[in-house]
């Protein structure tokens, strides 16, 4: 092969790898409507060296064109979960900087087994734990408890699962149970504690020292419709990944 010959056949490679990166950044991190997304800013109510960040996971979202599609929701710093209004369709938040951020998670839908039961375990949290607690119509079920695990292969328990990779933070997401969700499942979005059953679970984890954008997604496959369950709403920001925005 002469020179020339090679030379063009590693620039077409080079091309090839690089619209195949393009692709990958485009829709498997970045996702589409990142333009359109509100970022929900906590930073103004840290206090202390602490932030509260509230966040939700629907069986379905019915405020987007894509209502069968799973999804997260944001609440607006300080509001009531009670109220519909208080809950923002998107995946952004923002934190700052070398804080404790305790984040409260209501898990509205049913539960999904995870492909790799490692994601049980409870990984870079305050204390290596998350408290657990089952509700019902804003009716306690279960006493709060401390876990470090939640094997969704003993008992279909979780429901998704909320991972920043670049921190080490791995949490899954407790489920109403089988029985309960089938009968009393949030249909409407976003959900509220009167309207069915959902679980409630707390940690806490540090925000880095220095201000930047830290990825966080789901990593059970979600993503029904889609090959091995990793495309439509497990792929895209504003349902089930997005980005944690620290401010300095």
């Amino acid at each position: 092969m002469s020179v020339a010959a090679r030379a063009v056949t590693l620039l077409v490679a080079f091309v090839a790898v690089a619209v195949g990166a393009a692709f990958v950044v485009i829709h498997y991190i970045v996702g589409t409507g990142a333009s359109t997304l509100t970022t929900v800013d906590y930073t103004s109510a840290a206090h202390n060296g602490q932030v509260n960040v509230v966040l939700q996971e629907d069986p379905q979202n019915t405020v987007t064109s894509k209502p069968d599609w799973v999804s997260y929701f944001v609440m607006k710093p300080g509001a009531n979960p009670a109220d519909a209004s208080s809950w923002v369709h998107t995946t952004l938040f923002k934190v700052p900087a070398n804080t404790r951020v305790n984040v409260t998670i209501y898990g509205f839908d049913g539960c999904t087994p995870l492909r790799n039961n490692y994601w049980s375990q409870v990984q870079g949290t305050q204390g290596g734990t998350v408290n657990v607690q089952q509700f019902l119509k804003g009716r306690a079920l279960t006493a709060a408890r401390n876990v470090s695990v939640i094997n969704s292969w003993a008992v279909c328990s979780v429901a998704h699962t909320f991972a920043i990779p670049s921190l080490g933070v791995f949490v899954p997401v407790l489920s109403p149970t089988i029985q309960v969700f089938d009968k009393y499942a949030c249909g409407t979005s976003p959900c509220v504690p009167s309207e069915g059953a959902y679980s409630i679970e707390k940690f806490s984890f540090m925000s880095p020292k220095t201000p930047g954008q830290i990825r966080w997604q789901c990593f059970i496959p979600c993503g029904g419709g889609f090959i091995d369950g990793n495309g439509g709403p497990m792929q895209t920001l504003g349902y089930m990944t997005g980005f944690m925005q620290v401010a300095a």
